[in-house]
């Protein structure tokens, strides 16, 4: 590597890095934090921490994880999934896993890897973070890809999938494998340390009511609760049928504010970190 590419590499892709496209999907953009151990060639561990509806959390994110990225050594990804990505100004089609010719699932697991490859990583495994929208991603993917991930931390997401056999996605799980060519897995899911958590304030439903006609609507779609606590309590109740153990937080004092619960999901990944490294990361 000449001294440009050196500079180069210390300018876009350490600390703080430039923004990207993603190779697999040129729509899908990505930013991280990388800490200063990757330039030493040390083996790092990986979070990803999924934006909500207005997309803009994700700087949000990047920069609030990047001590807990420096001091865990710990590298954080940033997916963008921008609003209206098909020309239609569609607001919510990454929440549920697939959004016309996109599999965004399939697109995060590309960057994963694209960036494994880069950083010359081991990340079999990682970790999801989600708030709200992200919320939404994050269990959805953990339903999905209970094998991929060493934690996963849900936070606030206005509707939920529940693990009912009986109905089909979104609502439920009956036609997953012919939707998306993945079976469930409980046995793997419930593997996955998650965490729960909501503000025990956040009770506006304007944004979470599904209406007939609208294009997330179908039958039962507002049967798992009124509000986001409710809704993420059924969540919870379904995730533990399945044998997973939740650590679910009712966060006294909030509303729907992200940032505000940023603390108790690093002190639940820290305490996963802390779990799989003395256990060698056999599971990376």
């Amino acid at each position: 590597m000449n001294d440009f590419e050196t500079k180069a590499r210390a300018q876009y892709d350490m600390g703080p890095t430039a923004m990207f496209a993603a190779k697999a999907d040129p729509r899908i953009h990505y930013c991280l934090y990388v800490p200063p151990s990757v330039a030493r060639g040390e083996q790092t561990d990986l979070l990803v921490a999924v934006h909500g509806s207005s997309r803009t959390s994700f700087l949000e994110y990047r920069d609030a994880f990047a001590s807990f990225g420096h001091w865990n050594n710990c590298v954080i990804l940033c997916p963008i999934f921008p609003i209206g990505i098909r020309g239609d100004g569609a607001r919510h089609g990454y929440k549920y896993m697939q959004e016309g010719d996109i599999r965004y699932d399939e697109v995060l697991l590309s960057i994963v890897a694209e960036l494994a490859g880069k950083y010359g990583q081991d990340w079999s495994k990682f970790a999801m973070f989600g708030f709200s929208g992200g919320g939404h991603f994050t269990h959805r993917f953990t339903i999905m890809h209970p094998d991929r991930l060493w934690a996963a931390s849900i936070g606030a997401p206005g509707s939920v999938t529940l693990l009912d056999p009986s109905r089909n996605w979104w609502v439920g799980i009956k036609d997953m494998k012919e939707r998306f060519g993945i079976d469930f897995d409980p046995a793997a899911l419930a593997k996955v340390p998650v965490q729960m958590l909501v503000g025990e304030q956040d009770i506006e439903t304007w944004e979470i009511i599904h209406q007939p006609g609208s294009a997330t609507w179908m039958e039962g779609a507002n049967d798992a609760g009124g509000t986001r606590p409710e809704r993420l309590k059924a969540l919870k109740a379904s995730f533990e049928s399945a044998g997973v153990s939740v650590r679910f937080e009712l966060v006294p004092g909030i509303a729907h504010e992200r940032l505000r619960v940023l603390g108790r999901v690093q002190d639940f990944l820290a305490g996963v970190l802390k779990q799989r490294r003395s256990r060698g990361g056999e599971d990376r």
